[in-house]
């Protein structure tokens, strides 16, 4: 599905030619077809009897690193899916790869390149919030039995929980939002689904700079305070209601930011700062963009090597050793640092 929505993308932008998809399924052939695009059946075909300038991989998790460690040899530059690996021993040597070589790598978040993220970044570093102290985050959605999601066993073992294959989101927001996260505690539970994997999660974050965080998490929650029912980036996710929710609030000494509404609540006169003064409450404006074409766009500026990747491998590296911090603070009840990695096995998704 991704790797359909990065071929239109492509095929949308006059600075770019799709010069090539890359399927061993019969069907992909026939595809690329329709998009006049030659088919090959395996990547390393394709690096040594196309010219190609960049290559985006829309393939399943396991194969990323190998498939970027492909591209990094031919010296092609690679957008590359999140999770950026399986494991987070394969993302290490997928970075070291990309550094020996000077190759750039771009990680699939692409919630960075939409408008929400930034303007929070900016308004957060410009100081209007004062000094972050705390930050309360949800991701409470309901993912339906009937729809055959967990058909597939590995969604009901582990690696195949929300905190594998959810969090690593959210993760990457929080890090560009607040900084870097040194720590985690966690608890889980499969109450509702028993499972063998997590269908809940509470978490807990400490960031560098001494602020506090706190997350709540479920797949199997009847809720939309998630980022894609709130933001609106993804049109397959229908809001019920019109009024606007947040799924994230950003409090500092000065000030709060909810986000994706950016309503902001700050003291009118900073020397008087009390539970018992009003606030004075403002919207900071939003551009609508699409983040996967802004992404699209970003990467070609990389390719060119007018800009360096927004979102690099150590990000998701980074991104991928915090989610299985948390995975391991909830099998052991302990706050774990995130300063070493606590379990270079976790599987993400």
């Amino acid at each position: 599905m991704i790797g359909r929505r990065h071929a239109e993308l492509i095929r949308q932008r006059a600075d770019c030619v799709l010069a090539a998809i890359v399927d061993p399924a019969p069907a992909a052939a026939d595809y690329a077809r329709t998009l006049d695009a030659p088919p090959f059946a395996s990547l390393g075909e394709v690096l040594a009897d196309a010219a190609l300038d960049g290559v985006v991989l829309a393939t399943p998790n396991q194969l990323h690193a190998a498939q970027a460690l492909e591209c990094i040899a031919a010296r092609v530059p690679v957008l590359v899916e999140k999770p950026i690996a399986d494991t987070v021993d394969a993302a290490q040597m997928l970075c070291a790869a990309a550094d020996a070589a000077g190759v750039p790598v771009l990680v699939g978040h692409h919630r960075r390149h939409g408008a929400i993220i930034a303007k929070a970044v900016e308004i957060i570093a410009a100081g209007t919030l004062g000094r972050v102290v705390a930050v309360v985050g949800t991701a409470l959605f309901y993912k339906p039995e009937s729809e055959g999601y967990f058909d597939e066993a590995w969604r009901r073992e582990r690696g195949g929980g929300p905190i594998l294959i959810n969090m690593i989101h959210e993760i990457d927001n929080l890090r560009a939002l607040c900084g870097e996260i040194v720590a985690v505690q966690a608890f889980a539970s499969n109450a509702t689904r028993r499972f063998a994997v997590e269908d809940t999660a509470a978490i807990a974050l400490r960031f560098a700079d001494g602020a506090l965080g706190t997350f709540m998490l479920s797949d199997t929650a009847a809720s939309d305070r998630s980022w894609e029912h709130t933001s609106g980036e993804d049109a397959r996710y229908r809001k019920a209601h019109t009024d606007a929710d947040d799924c994230y609030l950003i409090a500092g000494t000065h000030g709060s930011l909810a986000v994706p509404t950016m309503r902001i609540e700050r003291y009118g006169d900073a020397r008087h700062r009390s539970w018992h003064e009003p606030f004075v409450k403002s919207t900071a404006p939003l551009d609508v963009v699409d983040p996967l074409a802004r992404q699209l766009a970003h990467f070609c500026d990389v390719i060119r090597r007018r800009a360096t990747p927004l979102v690099s491998a150590r990000d998701g590296l980074r991104n991928l050793e915090i989610v299985a911090a948390i995975g391991e603070a909830a099998r052991s009840g302990g706050v774990v640092s995130t300063t070493t990695s606590p379990e270079k096995n976790a599987q993400a998704s």
